[in-house]
């Protein structure tokens, strides 16, 4: 059965408390509390893919200036909608949006999803196990 879904850059849907509890207890997330999570969607372009009914599916963000250099970070699909294709379906949703396919640099840290990125065009960086990128800037 197809699960319908959609996705939205408006803050007002995401689930917030959600969200916390899976970054908090992520690798990356260091017990992160409900107000630094707050903060950090505050300051950021969030992304929330929901099911039709509006349940939080997914949640990922990037720290850009909007002209030159966007960071992904926090992208996460909640413990019971994992494995359902919705990671690929957000990434792919978030390099298309307008903002950030115009970016001339894109940067994120892994240490476990390689290659669902490098299958976007994100490439490791030097010999940091976590660092990749995608530079489409030409340097003069």
């Amino acid at each position: 059965m197809e699960q319908k879904y959609f996705i939205s850059t408006d803050k007002d849907l995401l689930d917030i408390k959600a969200i916390q509890k899976f970054i908090a207890n992520s690798y990356w997330g260091n017990n992160r509390s409900l107000e630094e999570v707050k903060k950090t969607i505050e300051n950021s372009y969030c992304f929330g893919i929901y099911t039709s009914d509006k349940e939080q599916i997914g949640f990922a963000r990037v720290v850009t200036d909007y002209i030159y250099f966007g960071y992904f970070m926090d992208v996460i699909i909640l413990d019971k909608f994992q494995g359902q294709g919705f990671g690929k379906i957000l990434v792919e949703h978030m390099l298309a949006d307008t903002t950030i396919k115009n970016l001339k640099t894109l940067a994120l840290k892994t240490k476990d999803a390689h290659q669902l990125y490098e299958r976007y065009g994100f490439n490791k960086i030097g010999d940091s196990p976590l660092w990749m990128s995608v530079d489409k800037q030409i340097l003069q």
